[in-house]
């Protein structure tokens, strides 16, 4: 072996030696020999030759970091005798190899590329490789779950076909068990990384199920143990459940649910799917509640629940999966309070179907606890004790529900029938074990009478359950018959440790005295511990699922354990207490029902006092967001009289001894800023109306000029043609014309007077606005002056103080002259408003104006017009252009004068 590690460590450049000498190491250690090599004596002798060279080979931890190096060669001929070597040393010496692995530089990561090889042989090794480093080793398993193994694991069954791949796809659903399993760690990381959703696809199976291989049964089967891994009851509460509810969101728990009512679907397969899905349930509303809402594929439909109670109840079908129906049904139930109520509802008289088409679960339950199979009563027992399970309501409400036993005979109550069943014993015949179905029976019972005294009053009324209880205590019998009397002892002690003394006969008092005539107290407690003593009840309180080699060890139940370690060591007090400590113990019961009442009433009083304060709060959180907003509009509000006072002190200061003339011309400036843009827009109007003026003017001298030119000529007209009567009426017509004209020009006479007025106005207010103009150049000057007032403002800061009094009185002042101003303003307006009343009707006079001279055009075109007719030669006027001129003058010089 020396000489073989020394040429790996020598021989590192020749492949092929290095490649022989990891072979032989391999033959030399590894155990995998021939079938035909095997003998019957052998294998031990071969294992411990195979440890005893590991142990030399791996006592110098450099040789295991030397085949590190070599696995990380390319070359096929050193690589994969390296990994077949690693994984047999690993076989033989697991623990140190791995810590040697673990502490060796980049160790677990250089094997991981081992699953990125393109060569198959070598990957597929790899994977065997890493099955036996991560083997019951925790920190292995973290660094080889975050150096990315989920993601190349489900890539590589992806691509092998899933569960219709061969044993690779085996090989790495062994390994991600391994890492996944009892590993908090990875689980959480698993369910983070989204990889619980890469797994429904393995669950996809077809119509046709018949003809399934070997492989793809054991794939499967694995696959759904690798789901339970993740829900498992024993993780923590907390990352079941977030498992749980990503199975329900990504469709894993619907594809389950899919092969549950598939048909063709082999049986150990059926078996371990139903015992997933009871995991990925279990505690969870949401799953819960689906489950409930699944029907099988039968016409009429039937829930799944009512299907697989059928094969519970039914002899015929394998004990496997009526154990894995029982562990459905029981996680159905598990912190499902609501379908708890749905299965006692079904056993209710309200709402039993009285036709009789469907079978419901608490038909089949009650079909299965008076059946002559004890399993099946067994079974049906443990699963009605469920559906009660910490639900008083419940163990109150099953009391309602009476059983037809025989034609004729009138109902007996459930409790009743479970109570006479136990008494007949072995009078019955059955088949299977026959203290199975009294042992279901008395589970029942003490269940269903466990924290619920109405249930135990209801026992305690049939007179022939008490001595047949102690009578069975109290016989000396085999080993079989001591777990039934232990029983038996434990219902005695819950009916006492729950009685409320409502009947007379069975008080506690009387039932302990009983107990010390015919039993004895000390032998009463020994039977009681007959129960926990048993070995079966030891393996059923390991864990929930009820995993049974055979049906005769089917005797406890995981949950019923729980129940009686609870009462075990309450009922041994119970019994010895004097009946002193019992109106002692009641005493304290009434005290402390009476302070539960007024810790009630003081809770309703508190809840009453949250709601009022949450009210208050609510009413001092509006009242302070108004607050608030008072709060900014007046620091607002102050900031900006703040502004107006510096405003003002600066213009105080600036002003000096001239305030008096400042406050006077402040006043028509502040007048002024409010007339300016009214006084603007007069102007504006006025020039506007004076430019139609001037053009009306024009037209109207135009029209006068044309009219002096055609006088001479009909004057000319006139003394040539005097003797023509047409002559003297074109004259008569002419006089008319200028009559006319006459009556235009007093029009417009009237009109430049009203024109002149508003010159007048206007001036009126341009001198207004020109005496406020002073005032702003003075403020524009005094604003040059700032750089040399700023020293004086340093000096008179004290001045200032003294002044503020003096100052607040001119404010006031100020005020006053402001509401003047204000009046003045209004006054202005009413006077701005006449002014355009009057603008208006000079308006609607020029227009006036306009037709006149409009109709003026047309009589002047048919004078024309008659000239012409006449002989007359008429000028047009563009020839008297000239001549209209120096009328223009004249015209101009008579409106002056006007």
């Amino acid at each position: 072996m020396e000489h073989l590690v020394r040429v790996l460590q020598t021989d590192r450049s020749d492949s092929e030696i290095i490649g022989y000498a990891l072979d032989t190491l391999y033959n030399v250690i590894s155990n995998d020999l021939e079938e035909e090599e095997q003998e019957e004596n052998s294998p031990k002798q071969v294992d411990d030759l195979g440890s005893q060279f590991t142990e030399i080979f791996i006592k110098q931890q450099e040789n295991v970091t030397l085949l590190l190096t070599l696995v990380e060669e390319f070359d096929f001929h050193v690589r994969w005798p390296g990994v077949k070597l690693l994984t047999s040393l690993l076989k033989q010496q697991g623990p140190q190899v791995q810590q040697i692995i673990l502490v060796s530089p980049m160790g677990v990561s250089r094997l991981m590329d081992l699953l990125a090889d393109s060569r198959e042989v070598i990957r597929n090794d790899g994977v065997l490789l890493l099955q036996q480093l991560t083997k019951s080793n925790a920190a292995i398993q973290k660094i080889v779950a975050f150096e990315n193994a989920f993601e190349r694991l489900l890539d590589i069954i992806t691509e092998e076909g899933n569960s219709d791949g061969g044993i690779v796809v085996e090989d790495c659903l062994i390994l991600l068990q391994n890492l996944l399993k009892n590993n908090n760690s990875n689980q959480n990381f698993f369910k983070e990384g989204s990889y619980i959703q890469r797994m429904k696809p393995w669950f996809e199976v077809g119509d046709d199920n018949c003809g399934w291989s070997a492989q793809k049964v054991t794939n499967l089967h694995l696959m759904l143990q690798l789901v339970r891994v993740l829900v498992s009851p024993t993780n923590p509460p907390g990352a079941t459940s977030s498992c749980q509810k990503a199975m329900f969101h990504c469709g894993l728990l619907q594809q389950l649910c899919t092969i549950l009512m598939a048909t063709g679907v082999p049986a150990d397969i059926l078996t371990e799917t139903i015992n997933t899905v009871s995991e990925v349930i279990r505690g969870c509303q949401m799953n819960q509640d689906y489950f409930a809402s699944v029907n099988a594929p039968s016409n009429p439909p039937r829930p799944a629940i009512v299907v697989l109670l059928m094969s519970m109840v039914n002899e015929r079908q394998p004990f496997v999966l009526r154990c894995a129906v029982l562990y459905c049904f029981q996680c159905f139930l598990y912190k499902n309070q609501k379908g708890q109520g749905e299965i006692v509802s079904t056993l209710l008289p309200s709402t039993i179907d009285a036709t009789g088409n469907s079978v419901s679960a608490g038909q089949l339950l009650c079909g299965g606890l008076f059946s002559t199979d004890s399993l099946s009563n067994w079974c049906a027992a443990v699963a009605l004790a469920h559906a009660l399970q910490e639900n008083a309501t419940l163990k109150e409400q099953l009391l309602r529900v009476q059983l037809a036993t025989s034609i004729g005979n009138p109902p007996v109550s459930l409790l009743q029938q479970c109570t006479n069943i136990l008494s007949q014993g072995d009078k019955i015949d059955r088949r299977g074990s026959k203290v199975q179905t009294r042992v279901g029976l008395l589970m029942l019972l003490c269940t269903w009478l466990s924290n619920c005294s109405i249930a135990v009053t209801h026992f305690l009324h049939n007179p022939a359950n008490i001595p047949f209880l102690t009578g069975q205590i109290a016989e000396n019998l085999g080993e079989e018959e001591q777990l039934v009397q232990g029983l038996c002892a434990l219902l005695l002690g819950i009916s006492i440790y729950y009685n409320d003394n409502s009947l007379e006969n069975y008080r506690k008092e009387k039932l302990k005295q009983l107990i010390e005539k015919r039993i004895g107290r000390e032998n009463f407690i020994e039977k009681l511990g007959f129960i926990s003593k048993h070995e079966l009840y030891s393996r059923a309180a390991q864990k929930p699922q009820p995993s049974f080699s055979s049906p005769d060890h089917m005797m406890f139940d995981h949950e019923f354990t729980k129940l009686v370690k609870e009462l075990e060591g309450v009922i041994s007090k119970a019994i010895y207490k004097s009946s002193e400590e019992d109106k002692k113990e009641e005493e304290v019961k009434k005290t402390l029902e009476q302070h539960d009442n007024i810790v009630t009433h003081y809770k309703k009083v508190i809840r009453e006092q949250d709601q009022e304060l949450e009210e208050l709060k609510q009413q001092v959180n509006t009242l302070k967001s108004q607050n608030e907003q008072l709060q900014t509009t007046v620091t607002q509000q102050v900031s900006q009289i703040q502004q107006h006072k510096d405003q003002y002190n600066l213009l105080k200061v600036q002003l000096g001894k001239d305030n008096q003339h400042h406050n006077s011309h402040s006043d028509t400036v502040q007048m002024n800023g409010i007339q300016v843009e009214e006084v603007s827009k007069l102007k504006e109007e006025l020039e506007e109306w004076k430019n139609k003026h001037e053009l009306l003017q024009g037209q109207l001298r135009e029209k006068d000029s044309l009219i002096e030119k055609l006088k001479p000529l009909q004057l000319e007209t006139g003394t040539e043609q005097s003797s023509q009567t047409s002559k003297s009426s074109g004259l008569e017509h002419n006089n008319e014309l200028q009559k006319e004209l006459e009556m235009l020009r007093t029009q417009i006479q009237l009109q430049s007077a009203e024109i002149s007025k508003l010159q007048a106005e206007n001036q009126k207010l341009q001198v207004m606005n020109t005496s406020a103009d002073p005032a702003l150049g003075d403020s524009s000057a005094t604003a040059a002056k700032n750089l040399e007032l700023e020293g004086r403002l340093v000096q008179e800061v004290k001045e200032l103080k003294s002044e503020v009094k003096a100052l607040s009185e001119e404010k006031a002042s100020l005020k006053q002259h402001l509401d003047s101003s204000n009046s003045t303003v209004a006054i202005l307006q009413d006077e701005k408003s006449k002014l355009q009343q009057e603008v208006a009707e000079s308006k609607k006079e020029q227009d006036d104006l306009l037709v006149l001279l409009a109709d003026q055009d047309q009589k002047l075109s048919a004078l024309k017009n008659k000239l012409k007719d006449l002989g007359v030669p008429v000028e047009d006027e563009d020839d008297i252009e000239s001549g209209d001129q120096a009328d223009e003058d004249e015209d101009g010089d008579e409106e002056e004068q006007d």
